[in-house]
């Protein structure tokens, strides 16, 4: 057992080591995206299943929130919270759509999707992403593996931070440190700290 727990770690590590050689640009990428995007009034929709649910959910709740310091709350919705509206979407019509709908719904020209998945397969945050083009948003992508699916739905304008894993809790663990530094750059932005504080 105490060997396994070193292995986690040590491998959790080593991933990490990778993704800093491979994510911050697209890190800084996305952020920028999403900087601008509230700045110009536009709000942060965002998705995944599992894991990537939880991930989601605290994205939003950071913004909404505050991060590391208190400042004015940042329009952000997670997709994955509303039980009602979820199970009667999978009810009436399929799980593949409990995101898609609630995109088109709510979602506007300008607005970003920030769209979760270890694999990149998920269907129902595929179908989100497709919803997110045809309402004139662009799309950050958290993705692992080979990007799935998901990475053949991103154009120009889009972004995808792909873990260099092949583990969902090594991909997980590194998709919550970027979801920190989007964070963390957003309000350093917005919000920045003066020396005289």
């Amino acid at each position: 057992m105490l060997e396994n727990i070193k292995k986690n770690f040590t491998e959790s590590i080593q991933t990490n080591i990778a993704a800093l050689e491979e994510l911050p640009v697209p890190i800084e990428q996305a952020s920028q995206m999403m900087i601008d995007a509230l700045i110009n009034g536009n709000k942060i929709l965002t998705c995944g299943n599992g894991g990537s649910a939880s991930l989601s959910q605290h994205f939003a709740s950071l913004l909404l929130n505050r991060y590391e310091r208190d400042r004015p709350p940042l329009p952000a919705l997670a997709l994955t919270t509303d039980s009602s509206t979820i199970t009667s979407i999978a009810s009436s019509a399929s799980y593949a759509t409990i995101f898609s709908k609630q995109v088109k719904a709510l979602g506007q020209s300008g607005d970003i999707l920030l769209a979760i998945s270890t694999s990149g397969n998920s269907p129902n945050v595929i179908n989100a992403m497709q919803a997110a083009l045809t309402r004139d948003m662009t799309i950050v992508a958290l993705t692992g593996k080979d990007g799935g699916e998901m990475a053949g739905f991103m154009g120009t304008n889009d972004v995808e931070i792909r873990v260099p894993s092949g583990r969902s809790a090594r991909i997980q663990e590194v998709h919550l440190l970027v979801i920190h530094n989007l964070c963390g750059c957003i309000d350093d932005a917005l919000f920045p700290i003066h020396a005289e504080e």
